[in-house]
């Protein structure tokens, strides 16, 4: 699962080779901006069939907190 969300998530890094670990912040460490964070959650949704409310968003942090969703609701 890792692996296929740090392919997303490189899509809106500067740097394509980044190594992304789940305790990176999405905002501050890889670079992410509001609308970016909007449009990542939109890829997640597509890329592993689940269903992700708005206010679920505003709990997303790091990449685990991403993660640890995908996880408990597919």
């Amino acid at each position: 699962m890792l692996e296929k969300l740090q392919e997303i998530v490189r899509q809106y890094t500067d740097d394509e080779t980044i190594t992304i670990s789940g305790n990176m912040v999405l905002l501050t460490d890889l670079g992410l901006n509001s609308y970016e964070l909007v449009e990542l959650v939109c890829e997640v949704e597509d890329k592993f069939d689940v269903e992700i409310p708005d206010r679920a968003i505003s709990r997303f942090i790091t990449v685990q907190n991403v993660i640890d969703y995908i996880a408990a609701n597919t």
